[in-house]
C-alpha cells in the first residue's frame, strides 16, 4: 500500500494590526526571574552567571577555599564543582551529612529541615544555603549537629 506525503502550508496566527510580535529572550536576561516559591530557587543556578556572586570562605580540613558562589545556588553545589571536597549526601536537607558553622555573613536555608533554635544559633545545611552575604564557613562534625537537633527537638 502506498503512502502520500501533502505539504501543508502554515500561516502565522492572525493578529490585529496594532500588535506585533515580541520575541522571547531566552539569554542576556539582565536579571534572572525572583523566585516565588521555594522549589523554583533551584532552577535559578542556571542563571547564576547573570545575577549577584557571593565570596564564601570554607574552612575544611585545616584549609580554608573562597569560592564565588552565585545568589541562586548551593554553597555545596559550588565547592563540588570547585573541587572542594566536603561531606554530603542527600543534597535534600534532611539528612544532616553536610553540617557547617556559619561564622560570618547570612545564609538563606529555608528549604533544609533544621529547627529555627539551631539555625538562629548559627548552624548550616551546606546542600540547602543560599549566600545572602559573604561569608565563612567552617565545616563541622555531623555529630555535633545531631545532638544540638535533637536536643531543641525535645524542648
Amino acid at each position: 500500500m502506498a503512502t502520500s506525503l501533502t505539504c501543508f502550508s502554515v500561516s502565522p496566527p492572525l493578529l490585529p494590526h496594532n500588535i506585533k510580535p515580541t520575541p522571547i529572550r531566552l539569554f542576556h536576561q539582565s536579571r534572572p526571574p525572583t523566585p516565588t516559591t521555594a522549589g523554583s530557587r533551584r532552577r535559578r543556578h542556571h542563571f547564576a552567571k547573570w545575577c549577584r556572586a557571593y565570596k564564601v570562605t570554607i574552612e575544611h580540613g585545616g584549609e580554608q577555599r573562597t569560592l564565588q558562589v552565585g545568589e541562586g545556588e548551593t554553597i555545596l553545589g559550588r565547592a563540588l564543582e570547585e573541587g572542594v571536597e566536603v561531606p554530603h549526601d542527600c543534597k535534600l536537607g534532611v539528612c544532616m551529612t553536610c553540617p557547617a558553622r556559619l561564622l560570618s555573613g547570612a545564609v538563606d536555608q529555608s528549604e533544609g529541615m533544621l529547627s529555627e533554635d539551631v539555625v538562629a544559633s548559627g548552624y548550616a545545611l551546606l546542600c540547602v544555603s543560599y549566600p545572602l552575604s559573604d561569608c565563612v564557613i567552617r565545616t563541622i562534625p555531623e555529630d555535633e549537629l545531631l545532638s544540638l537537633q535533637l536536643a531543641t527537638a525535645n524542648d
